[in-house]
Parts: C-alpha cells; structure tokens; sequence
C-alpha cells in the first residue's frame, strides 16, 4: 500500500505515514488479509487513543495523537507581520498565500511584487524577511533560477540573414527538456564542479546527474532567445543604440529540485503543528544542523545555477565566433542575509528580484513581448525587491485550452518572432502586460535598457514544466 493510498485513508504525512507503510508490512507478515488492511488502517486514524498499546498499530496510534497535539499548539503571530502590495487586481490566491505567509511565527515583513500569482507556500512574486530561519518552499523549487544576458559584437542583421545559423547553434549548444542532458563525450566542463558537493547527502548523490545537465535549460518557462537590446541609458555602459543579445532564463535543474524536495519535507516533518494552509512554509532553524546544511546546499545551486548560464553563453558566443560586449545577471528563487530596520534577517525570493540601489536587473517579458534591463532603487518598503518578470494570468492548464497555435503564430508573426519550440502553456496572452507589471513598479526599478525577443527556443510541447 503506497503513501496515496495511506493518505486516502486518513493517514497525516511525515511520521505517521512513515509508521503507517511499516505496519502494513507487518500486518502482510503476520497473516493478516490484504483486503482487511485498509479497515484497520482507517479505526486507528479515527480512533488512536483506542490503539495506543496494540502490538501492531501501538507506534502509529501514538505518532497520530502526537502529530494532533502539537498542531493544536501552533501559535501564529499575535499580529500578522506587515506586507506592502505594488499592482492591481492581483491573484486572490497570492495574496491568501502572504497573508497566510505573515503569520508565521518567524515572519517580520513581507511584500508582493506587481507579477504576483499562485505558488508553493509562498506566492510567485512573494517576498519575505524572516528571523533566524529558511524555509525551503520559499526559496522555491527551482533554487537559483536566474536570467543571463550578453550582448553580442554582430550587426543586427544577422537576426534574419542567418537565421537557421542561430537556430542551430541553439540547438546544439544547450539542451531543453526534463532530464535533458549532454552525452559524456560532450559533457560540460566548469569549476563549480570542483566545489564541495558533499556537503549534503542529496548533492552527493546528485553530482553527476548535475554534471551531465550542466549547461541544459529545463522546460517550463525556461528560455534561450537571441533579441535586439535597445540601451536607453549610458548607465549600462554601452553608447545608447541598438545591439543583438542573446538571453537566458534557467535554472539549478534536476539536483536543485531534489535538494529542494528533500529538505521540504524534511521541513514539514520537523514542524507538525503547522495548519494545512502553513504546512509548505515549514522553516528550519539557521542555528540546526538541517538549516546549515540546506542553507550551504543552495549556495551550491546558485552557484551551478549560474554555471549553467554560464556554459551556455560562453558556448553559443564561441560557436559564433564573437566577442561579447556586455553581460548581465540576476537570480531569484533564493535566499539572502540582508539587514533591515536595523536587524539582521533572512529574505526569500520567490520569484522576485533583487533590486538594491545602483542593482542591475533583467525582468523578461513573454515569448512574444519585450523584457528589461533595470537598476534597482532600493526601496525599503518592497525588502529592496522587484517583480522577476511578467507573471502569469492564467494556469497552464487554462491556457492550453483558451489558445490554438494558429492564434499564437500570426501573434509572433506580427511582431516579427521567430519560434523555434514551446508548450502552449508559454504563450504570450497566458501573461501578464509586461508594461503594466513595470508601470506598477516605477518606485522599485529604473529601466536602463528594453530588449525585444526574435528568435526564441523552449522546451517542446508535452513537457512537464519544472518551475
């Protein structure tokens, strides 16, 4: 009987689940019919005190009533830590999620940039400064994600006059999709694979699953596009003008989503008072052994994050054979030690940007709709954060039924965009007005630079997203 199974039956997570899947062995071992199982299992989550000495149910009965316990004792803030909102007519579900979010325990200030929607724990666009802890599903799943930009020394006409040389350079520098990986002989190389990956049992065991995907750009809304760059602003260090770029959104991966998953869990185990609506912002205490060797594996996952990045630029520019003028980039998904309101607190980003003064930032658009280059203002009121991109309007599965490829074809064609591949569920009209999302944040970013996609390549229809 499997973990959906026990959970159908009543069964709470961690512990109990745990003790639950030994006591089905036994009751297997000792005779007892398979179909009487799920009886026997459903009296004792109904009735725990009735079982607290049987011989075979004895450790589950006890787990239940201990787990029921300690959610009894959950104390929220007396007062919901504060947030501030920048947009209008946000998701409904985000702002549950940060409302839900400031009433942990360990909360202190939180905020919710203008491409706020839906997520795990915390929302999409969720910003929250906690004390002395992290919680994993704050971070989020794709630890690290980040955006990467560099401008390229060829003419804007390449765009069109070599198009196909692009596209196959995409297509053979990096790879798309979950479990996409380069074979051995074309394997990346990169110091970040002489870091300590032993640092944790699941970066262990990962590495090399890490290695064969380093240099890969996952699925979901993960991209490489090549664009026109127009710099409005000499702060970037470029002449004002129009230059051809070469764009990236991707992130840590395979390992980072197992690094991710483990230590989630391991989160929500360790905090079974936590209601069903807080149970995915369980946090680990910084000064545990679990919060330490979390925090250290997703400082190895920003760093292979950026490796990947890194890789995929330093191929495409060479298999070109130019010369990069600038390159820019940020992440989010992430967690920073930061100071605010004069005490030292831990500040997760999903989704959001780091947008500390004199900060250079990139907040893409859509496949069809431009993104970007800002400098951040450091607002305090915002934890020094920016939206990380348009934001989704609508659900994957919402968008897939609402749009047919012919509708999306003339959309790009009318802006002059070429796709190489994508799912559906990645149009443009599945987002947000980009234009919206940054009017909405004039306080937070200063736009420096707009970059406009024309040749973009995601991962293929039917894939499963990763972000």
């Amino acid at each position: 009987m499997n973990a959906r199974k026990l959970a159908r039956l009543g069964v709470p997570s961690g512990e109990p689940m745990r003790l639950a899947g030994t006591a089905v062995r036994d009751a297997r071992q000792m005779g007892i019919p398979k179909r009487d199982i799920p009886g026997l299992i459903t009296a004792v989550v109904k009735n725990p005190h009735d079982y607290t000495d049987d011989d075979l149910f004895g450790d589950l009965a006890t787990a239940i009533l201990a787990q029921q316990a300690a959610q009894t004792s959950f104390q929220p803030r007396a007062e919901p830590a504060p947030y501030c909102v920048w947009g209008e007519d946000l998701d409904p579900n985000s702002i549950e999620q940060m409302e839900n979010a400031v009433r942990l325990p360990v909360s202190v200030r939180g905020a919710l940039m203008p491409d706020a929607h839906l997520g795990y724990g915390l929302p999409i666009g969720g910003v929250l400064a906690v004390h002395n802890a992290v919680i994993p599903y704050a971070v989020g799943v794709d630890i690290a994600c980040r955006m990467k930009m560099t401008v390229l020394d060829m003419p804007l006409t390449t765009l069109r006059g070599e198009e196909k040389r692009l596209i196959n350079v995409i297509n053979r520098e990096t790879r798309f999709g979950i479990g996409a990986k380069f074979p051995k002989s074309q394997r990346r190389d990169h110091p970040v694979l002489d870091a300590d990956w032993n640092i944790s049992s699941i970066t262990r065991r990962f590495r090399d699953k890490a290695w064969e995907q380093l240099g890969t750009s996952g699925s979901g809304n993960h991209f490489v596009e090549f664009g026109i760059l127009e710099v409005l602003d000499e702060g970037l260090g470029l002449p004002l003008g129009q230059y051809l770029a070469l764009l990236s959104h991707s992130g840590s991966r395979g390992t980072g989503a197992s690094v991710a998953s483990y230590y989630s869990k391991l989160a929500m185990n360790m905090h079974p008072e936590l209601p069903k609506q807080l149970r995915h912002l369980a946090w680990l205490d910084m000064d545990t052994d679990a919060g330490r060797e979390y925090w250290q594996a997703m400082q190895l996952m920003g760093q292979y994050a950026a490796a990947n990045h890194a890789c995929i630029h330093k191929h495409i520019a060479k298999a070109l054979g130019v010369k990069v003028l600038l390159d820019i980039e940020n992440h989010h998904n992430f967690a920073w030690i930061e100071e605010h309101d004069g005490e030292k607190v831990v500040v997760h980003r999903k989704g959001a940007t780091p947008a500390g003064e004199g900060v250079i930032g990139i907040i893409p658009g859509s496949m069809g709709t431009p993104g970007y280059v800002v400098r951040g203002l450091g607002n305090e009121a915002a934890l020094q954060s920016a939206a990380h991109g348009a934001g989704r309007r609508m659900s994957r599965r919402q968008a897939k039924k609402s749009f047919t490829w012919s509708e999306v074809k003339k959309y790009l064609r009318e802006r002059d965009v070429k796709l190489i591949s994508a799912g559906l569920d990645e149009v443009p009209m599945a987002y947000k007005d980009i234009d919206e999302v940054m009017a909405a944040q004039t306080d937070l970013v200063e736009i420096l630079a707009r970059f406009d996609p024309k040749l973009v390549k995601m991962a293929p229809a039917g894939e499963r997203p990763e972000d």
